[in-house]
């Protein structure tokens, strides 16, 4: 792709995190049979109306707060018309001269990037292909589920950095409450908008959009080979035919879904049982004083306060959840151990989560809990090898601290006379070592500890078999 510039444009749908629907009081619980979930309003039968959703308003406002856009006080429903078998309405309202949300901006490391517009808008069903044959299924039970679309100007240059962005975007919207996240459930997807101009060209090329990208992976495959795939068009003298494609990830490869349509095509025009969206002061007010504090802010408190590195701080803060557990956690440990605090968290804790699918916020092991475990290492009580299999016994739910320390007999040898009894017998028994040593071959010594380790299966205290090996090896 050299002497070529790929620029790309993302249009992502974040699924609002509400107990209902945007217009109507279904449910939007994902996973249940299908057309279960799809009521009367969501379908548009005659005699039913729609009646918008508070939750989903403030979720949009609580997300134009925090990328710092305008949100208008006066904002409009439209008809979005368009035929497809899983839109039984014929058309699906969103908005679109007047979106809630207008401007803002996204910052990856030294970039920023601006944001157009956040608008709200309903899901559509989705078509069901392989479990009939012959024949297409449709379930309408995402159907009128809450969606802001948030949409970014072509500030992107390539795909790794699209990427970053999506992952960027992704830690807001779930930090904040305001989508769950889960990409395999539809919680979050991305059309990625690609085009490719010569290096130092001002004038953007013909885009091509990739639909419903719900993995980090697959957008940065499919963006690539639609980059290249444009290049070889235009170097072979080709032209660059504005549509709609699809990602296959089996092959690895976009393929045409439909010519791409503009805004004319839609027929866009208020909706008629909607009323506009006003926003007032009062409610901001209110969206604005229930938000969470920032990541930005939880790093910093992080390193100030707790004095962990900037790269632990950056891990803790990856989730909201994570987070909040972690500073519970610190606050009041031994300030020796809190950075082995921080590392057991994004290490086997995190590990467990991940094993169990849960979220920290499910964490199986208590603030109190893991403080203890951080004093019997800091009194010695515990060796840090010995920290995992106390979390392994505690998470299981075999008991407090201190019980699966007695039950296990994980107690570390501290004493002086016992581990010096071990070292004379270690050193009698390995005299080319200590003669090794002795001779500059530094890892004799590790060797010897290593022994001496073996012998107490892991039991003594390490800091006092390096200290009393080396007093006898100096000798």
């Amino acid at each position: 792709m050299k002497g070529w510039e790929i620029v790309v444009g993302l249009e992502t749908h974040t699924q609002l995190l509400t107990e209902s629907k945007i217009f109507s009081g279904a449910s939007t619980d994902f996973g249940a049979p299908p057309n279960t979930q799809a009521s009367a309003v969501d379908l548009a039968l005659p005699g039913t109306l729609p009646v918008l959703n508070r939750a989903a308003v403030e979720c949009a406002i609580r997300f134009g707060l925090t990328v710092k856009g305008t949100i208008n006080r006066r904002s409009i429903f439209a008809r979005k018309n368009y035929f497809y078998p899983d839109l039984p309405k014929g058309y699906q309202i969103s908005q679109y001269e007047t979106p809630i949300v207008q401007g803002g901006e996204l910052r990856i490391g030294e970039k920023v990037v601006r944001l157009t517009r956040a608008h709200l808008e309903e899901d559509a069903g989705k078509s069901l292909h392989e479990a009939f044959r012959g024949m297409s299924g449709i379930d309408l039970n995402r159907a009128g589920t809450p969606l802001l679309e948030i949409v970014s100007e072509p500030d992107l240059r390539g795909a790794q950095e699209a990427v970053a962005y999506a992952r960027a975007l992704h830690g807001l919207v779930t930090w904040h409450g305001i989508c769950g996240g889960d990409m395999e459930e539809g919680e979050f997807r991305c059309d990625a908008n690609v085009s490719v101009r010569k290096a130092g060209d001002q004038k953007l090329g013909t885009r091509c959009e990739i639909k419903n990208l719900n993995s980090f992976l697959f957008m940065e495959q499919a963006i690539e080979f639609e980059a290249r795939r444009q290049i070889e068009i235009l170097e072979a003298g080709g032209k660059i035919e504005q549509e709609t494609r699809l990602f296959d990830p089996d092959k690895g490869e976009t393929r045409s879904m439909r010519s791409k349509e503009d805004a004319h095509d839609y027929r866009y025009f208020p909706d008629p049982d909607l009323l506009p969206v006003v926003i007032t002061d009062e409610m901001e007010a209110r969206v604005r004083s229930s938000m969470r504090e920032s990541p930005e802010k939880r790093r910093d408190k992080l390193v100030t306060v707790y004095e962990l590195t900037p790269a632990q701080a950056g891990q803790l803060t990856a989730s909201y959840a994570t987070s909040t557990f972690a500073l519970s956690v610190l606050d009041g440990a031994p300030k020796a151990r809190r950075s082995d605090l921080a590392n057991w968290i994004q290490g086997p804790l995190a590990a467990k989560l991940n094993e169990s699918n849960l979220d920290a916020s499910e964490m199986r092991i208590s603030a109190d809990q893991l403080r203890r475990i951080a004093e019997r290492v800091d009194d010695g009580t515990l060796s840090g090898k010995m920290v995992k299999e106390v979390l392994d016994g505690v998470w299981a739910g075999e008991g407090t601290v201190d019980q699966i320390i007695d039950k296990r007999g994980l107690k570390q040898i501290s004493d002086a006379g016992a581990i010096e009894k071990l070292v004379d017998d270690v050193l009698a028994k390995n005299a080319k070592q200590v003669e090794d040593y002795r001779a500059g071959k530094e890892k004799a010594f590790n060797s010897l500890v290593g022994q001496v380790m073996k012998a107490t299966q892991g039991k003594a205290n390490p800091a006092q078999v390096n200290e009393i090996l080396r007093k006898k090896l100096s000798r």
